[in-house]
């Protein structure tokens, strides 16, 4: 064996010294029954459940006691323009002697903290893995029926193929399929949520094909793995049995948004194939003896990938973070860096403080505002497929919804819809990889077309209305001056009644009464055919003949 291939053998794996994955789950809420026409606050039902949920919402930096404010906090705040700011942080306090108060943010943020670890084999035959869960949160917005779930875990120490297929297989709320042995596929092989002692308090349960396939094909729904359903109680599914005031539906794909953080010895060592699997989350793939891997896709499809996927800024051997990269595909961000770099490594001021902070908040609000485009783009299908033009009440219905939906997607544009974060060059660069790549400018343009046009719609439909109201009352108006001109013509009484006793007269003036509305009503039931009748009549081009026959076709002719 020569020295050359003796050293390509002896290659070690690569290691992710610290790996951190953040999942980022945005689900549509279904409104709380009594509460429609309403800004929604879901928030208050979570709160109002006490002991009954184990969330509990967050009093943060921004909100709590200033000893806790920190450095990275400040990195945070500065980093977004002022008007970012007032969505993420709400606004400060008022100046001396002002009477306004503060105003708290838009978003309201709750965590629980029974679940310590999470216990993962990726594959089958894979050793368990055992991640920190650093928090688990949910992520509320005012006037605006979504929720996002985050789940952020760590380790320490991995090999790159297993993190590689973490960040492929964790964060999936079911599973695509199974295998002819049943295994579920693209999926954990097991997944256990762990308290603080180590005792499960829920494990996925992907590989009961059955039970998955029954809630499908009787409730047109996909079903929930049970270990995200436990994660997302009192929450739970709309189409699931489990009782619950607030119920969610699934808005995006199934596999959950993420961001990646590995740190590794030598990043420069990796193949273009792995940031080629980091970045499109494809998996880990097969290893040679020299440590190479294929590329997941073929050489065209890939010719690209530098330019559409990687932000290589820091991509370089000098600077305070040597060799980072970030790779982003819109349903993913990650950055790999050097782990042997102070900076890149820091959690206070350095690009882990970044990613945990800055970067964090670019992912959630693209991912937020995508969420909020696509439920309203649901609320205008549901709206006209409960329509039912023969029936007044769902007509009604459906105008009560569209100008609900018309109203809450103004207020959603004037204040969650951003085109820049930040001034600063990798902020908005980030934020500008994740807008393109999730679609949002043109999925803006379509949903927002769309809903002026139903409201168009409606507005053409009261000016019709209010024309043949109009017109209604026109007709009545003319043929009701035939009758007034000819009773009032010099004051005259054809009956003198006036000096009839009392019950006479009250006879008399309800006769004239009743044949007067009976009058009235047939002459508004047949105003359209009458209205018809009076443009015939007023057309000097028309003879008498036809004016004659469209006066006989107020009573002899069909409706179209």
């Amino acid at each position: 064996m020569t020295t050359a291939t003796a050293s390509a053998a002896a290659t070690p794996p690569p290691v992710v010294e610290h790996f951190r994955q953040v999942l980022l789950w945005p689900v549509r809420l279904m409104p709380v029954h009594g509460s429609e026409g309403a800004v929604a606050k879901p928030w208050q039902v979570l709160a109002d459940m006490g002991e009954a949920s184990p969330w509990r919402e967050v009093v943060d930096e921004f909100t709590g006691d200033s000893s806790s404010f920190h450095e990275r906090h400040y990195n945070e705040f500065v980093t977004f323009l002022p008007y970012v700011q007032r969505f993420l942080y709400g606004e400060g306090l008022p100046k001396h002697g002002s009477h306004t108060k503060p105003q708290g943010s838009p978003m309201r943020v709750f965590r629980r903290h029974d679940i310590a670890a999470v216990r993962v084999v990726p594959r089958p035959f894979d050793a368990p893995v055992t991640l920190d869960t650093v928090h688990v949160d949910l992520y509320f917005f005012l006037d605006v029926d979504l929720v996002l779930l985050n789940v952020e875990v760590a380790a320490r120490h991995l090999p790159l193929e297993t993190a590689q297929e973490l960040l492929y297989r964790f964060g999936r709320a079911y599973p695509a399929g199974w295998d002819d042995a049943g295994q579920a596929l693209h999926c954990l092989a097991s997944a256990e949520w762990l308290d603080a002692q180590g005792q499960v308090l829920a494990a996925s349960d992907a590989n009961q094909r059955d039970a998955f396939l029954s809630h499908v094909s009787t409730r047109r729904a996909p079903r929930i793995s049970a270990h995200w359903d436990f994660m997302m109680q009192p929450l739970v599914g709309d189409h699931s049995d489990h009782p619950g005031l607030l119920r969610f539906r699934q808005i995006e794909y199934y596999r959950m948004p993420l961001m990646a953080y590995l740190a590794m010895d030598r990043p420069r060592d990796l193949s273009r194939s792995d940031f080629v699997r980091l970045g499109l989350v494809t998996g880990s793939g097969a290893r040679d003896p020299a440590g190479g891997c294929a590329l997941p896709y073929g050489d065209q499809h890939l010719s690209d990938f530098e330019h559409k996927y990687c932000y290589d800024r820091f991509w370089t051997e000098g600077g305070a973070a040597p060799n980072t990269r970030y790779l982003c595909n819109g349903h993913a961000l990650v950055v790999v860096g050097d782990a042997r770099s102070e900076f890149y490594g820091c959690r206070d001021r350095g690009v882990l403080a970044q990613f945990r902070h800055q970067h964090f908040l670019v992912f959630l609000i693209a991912h937020f505002q995508k969420a909020a485009l696509l439920m309203y783009s649901d609320r205008l299908a549901e709206a006209l497929k409960n329509l039912d033009i023969s029936d007044a009440a769902s007509v009604r219905q459906f105008k009560r919804s569209i100008r609900y939906g018309f109203g809450s997607f103004l207020r959603f544009t004037h204040r969650y819809w951003f085109h820049e974060l930040s001034e600063q060059a990798q902020v908005r660069a980030l934020f500008h990889m994740c807008s393109q790549h999730l679609g949002l400018e043109p999925l803006y343009a379509e949903v927002k077309e769309r809903i002026a046009e139903m409201n168009q719609y409606l507005e053409a439909d009261s000016l019709r209305r209010q024309a043949n109201t109009v017109v209604r009352l026109t007709v009545v108006t003319i043929f009701g001056l035939i009758g007034t001109v000819t009773t009032g013509f010099l004051g005259m009484n054809l009956m003198a009644e006036a000096d009839a006793s009392m019950e006479r007269r009250l006879a008399i003036f309800a006769i004239v009464f009743i044949l007067t509305t009976v009058l009235t009503v047939y002459t508004m039931v047949k105003s359209k055919r009458l209205s018809d009748f009076l443009d015939v009549l007023s057309d000097e081009r028309l003879s008498m003949w036809q004016k004659g026959k469209a006066l006989v076709g107020v009573w002899t002719r069909k409706e179209d």
